[in-house]
């Protein structure tokens, strides 16, 4: 029987210790959340890109049109996933978040990776990826993977419960970046991991599409993922890429959880 749990937040900690295959963490019904260009209510901010994560939320999302656009050899980070995966330079037992994880082949490699003895939490936004990732999951009897949909400003894992953050191509999709890299310096143990792969927006030299659809080019991201407390510590090369790049930061052995 195919196993899809609805979780709250206060079960996540037990999550940790507790594996159960294909299990889903939810915070909220984010179906009924949509983008205002004054912000969410509650929010401290207004969103910094109101509506992109429209699509997502659709009730009516079709998945599999978007595994068909994600999943191609001419989508730089699915053809350079091998690469990248090394560069990763993940070990048996490693907690680790695949935020954005949308149709989820990074996540089963990463599943691989780290081993019966690790863990990955797939984290999406949209309901409809979320219950695609279980499926999916399940059907292939992976052991050591939790779905969890998360909140627009949060990637709602508890704190110093995981050891690399990898942010594919979703960081520009962040409609609130600092409380949402809050949350994931929360989530990190000391001296843990961010991998943010994003696309290189450069007027005059980005194509059209990246530069009506990303925000912000890479200086900007770096100084908002600093100004959290996170130290750059790499830019790595990755053969194959022409529009993305590769950052890595790290969680200092000394910062507080806050």
């Amino acid at each position: 029987m195919k196993r899809f749990d609805i979780l709250a937040l206060s079960l996540l900690a037990l999550l940790t210790s507790s594996p159960v295959r294909a299990q889903t963490a939810t915070i909220e019904d984010t179906s009924t959340k949509k983008s205002a260009g004054v912000g969410t209510p509650g929010k401290a901010k207004p969103s910094v890109n109101p509506g992109i994560n429209d699509s997502f939320l659709d009730p009516q999302l079709d998945v599999q049109a978007w595994v068909e656009r994600f999943e191609v050899e001419s989508r730089e980070v699915y053809h350079a996933r091998d690469a990248i995966m090394s560069q990763l330079n993940l070990k048996p037992g490693d907690r680790v978040a695949d935020v954005g994880a949308g149709t989820g082949f990074y996540s089963l490699l990463m599943s691989d990776a780290v081993g019966p003895q690790g863990w990955v939490y797939a984290i999406d936004i949209s309901p409809n990826f979320v219950q695609y990732l279980a499926d999916q999951f399940d059907q292939r009897e992976v052991e050591n993977v939790t779905t969890v949909m998360c909140d627009d400003d949060s990637i709602c894992l508890p704190p110093n419960s995981i050891d690399l953050a990898f942010i594919c191509d979703v960081y520009h999709h962040f409609e609130f970046p600092q409380q949402s890299m809050k949350s994931i310096f929360k989530s990190l143990r000391r001296g843990g991991r961010v991998v943010m792969i994003d696309f290189e927006r450069i007027p005059g030299v980005s194509r059209e599409w990246t530069i009506g659809h990303v925000r912000a080019g890479k200086s900007t991201f770096i100084d908002e993922v600093q100004s959290v407390g996170f130290e750059l510590t790499a830019e790595r090369t990755i053969p194959g890429f022409k529009e993305n790049y590769y950052l890595e930061f790290r969680k200092p052995d000394q910062a507080g959880d806050e």
